[in-house]
């Protein structure tokens, strides 16, 4: 049994979970907040780094420290309770909204600015081909995904990077104008901007990806696996900030160049005023490959889990079944499927946070079921207002929105925060008949 990584390994490590949580949504939604916040910029970045790069960070140690995936972290809760929310989050992250937008991302990035066809027809074309050769891929991963992956994360690194420095050193503009929405509360707008990565829920699946791969090199001492689990993280954040940071600013400084442009045009549309002609093609091969890459391990990652919900359902049939719901649902155009899933992710977001949080105290609950329960029943009663009242439903906004303004914070991202205090509080205390009890699920 090994005792310590050489500085190689863990480097390698960590640049592996940046590559799992580079996707399509890490790369244009930093720009809308951005120019969004204009000469807010710096508390809207840091509300969007909190929950796009410290939340998965967190989420990533949480599962080294229950020393397992999302059955395990949801193990205290009722097992419907448990399912339910395993479900939420692998349709959210899978054939729902993360799955359908890699698709979305590589046509807006990709071929829209290079095909003569109407937006529709293109897209259409576009997500079978795309998702018929995703599925292909899904159906007998091996070689071919392993080296397109190898190559094509470095080169968007690399890509990244190369416009990263050129927008902080050439900026196309001072900062831009606040918007409205977001004056009165920049970093709880950039906080919950910071919801559509995905990245917090993913870290929950991807979690045990990570933990295993360091106890594949021999790793088996829980207090340094957590410790290399926590560097590995630590490296995977400062690359994702590295990226989010610079992408924020191009957002900021858009407004002479790409006003008013949408998800999908705002990164292209600077990017060829920093380069010219070429700098869209290359980002354009690059950014269809990396959502490629994604859409396989989503179509993957995916397949195996409802596999496993649905035994009698073969792995192959499973991913062909997302494959194509998943290409009819990217027809549905980039705008819409964000307007759609801002919601759902508002809902979900928070008791996820709340996961994560009592995943690292479990060991210290001396009745783990009853203050899961407390907490995330209440953070998601809380969690679900904000869902309501983003959903755009005339007759769900103004009831939800009216008692949302009840709860303090409610008017920010934050109101779910004293039902989940309350809900902890709650739960200890009626776990206190319990003291002497274990985490049964903990107790190998």
């Amino acid at each position: 049994m090994k005792t310590r990584l050489s500085g190689f390994e863990v480097l390698a490590l960590g640049f592996m979970t940046f590559a799992l949580f580079l996707g399509a949504g890490n790369i244009i939604f930093p720009p809308q907040v951005g120019q969004g916040a204009g000469i807010a910029f710096w508390p809207a970045a840091l509300g969007f780094l909190v929950t796009g790069v410290g939340l998965p960070l967190l989420g990533i140690v949480a599962v080294a420290i229950v020393g397992g995936g999302l059955d395990r972290l949801t193990s205290p809760l009722p097992k419907v309770a448990a399912m339910l929310f395993g479900l939420g989050i692998y349709l959210s992250i899978g054939p729902l909204f993360a799955l359908p937008r890699t698709g979305t991302v590589a046509f807006e990035m990709g071929m829209r600015p290079f095909i003569d066809t109407a937006p529709i027809t293109g897209l259409a074309i576009h997500s079978v081909l795309f998702f018929g050769l995703a599925t292909l891929l899904a159906l007998s991963p091996g070689r071919l995904v392993d080296v397109i992956g190898k190559w094509i994360t470095p080169l968007l690194i690399f890509l990244l990077m190369v416009i990263a420095a050129a927008t902080l050193l050439f900026p196309q503009g001072p900062l831009g104008p606040i918007s409205e929405a977001w004056v009165d509360a920049p970093f709880a707008q950039g906080f919950e901007n910071g919801y559509l990565t995905m990245d917090t829920l993913a870290s929950l699946v991807f979690g045990i990806l990570i933990v295993s791969a360091i106890r594949e090199r021999g790793i088996e001492d829980r207090r340094t696996l957590m410790r290399y689990t926590l560097m590995t993280g630590v490296i995977a954040a400062t690359c994702l900030a590295a990226v989010y940071l610079p992408l924020a600013y191009m957002g900021a400084t858009s407004h002479e160049v790409a006003a008013g442009a949408d998800n999908g045009t705002l990164i292209p549309t600077y990017v060829q005023a920093l380069f010219g002609p070429t700098g869209p093609v290359l980002l354009a091969v690059i950014i269809t490959l990396a959502c490629l890459t994604t859409a396989v391990g989503l179509l993957t990652s995916c397949g195996e889990y409802f596999h496993r919900l649905f035994p009698r359902l073969p792995y192959r049939v499973m991913v062909v079944v997302m494959g194509a719901f998943s290409a009819l649902v990217a027809n549905q155009g980039l705008d819409s499927l964000i307007r759609v899933s801002v919601p759902v992710l508002v809902a979900l977001y928070p008791p996820a946070i709340a996961l994560i949080a009592l995943s690292m105290l479990r060991r210290q609950l001396a009745d783990a079921p009853r203050v899961f329960s407390c907490t995330m029943g209440l953070t998601f009663a809380a969690s679900l207002l904000d869902g309501l009242a983003a959903s755009g439903i005339e007759v769900l906004v103004k009831p939800a929105s009216t008692l949302q303004a009840l709860l303090p914070l409610g008017e920010t991202s934050f109101g779910w925060v004293l039902p989940a205090t309350a809900g902890l509080l709650l739960g200890l205390a009626l776990s206190r008949r319990n003291a002497g009890s274990l985490d049964p699920a903990l107790a190998d």
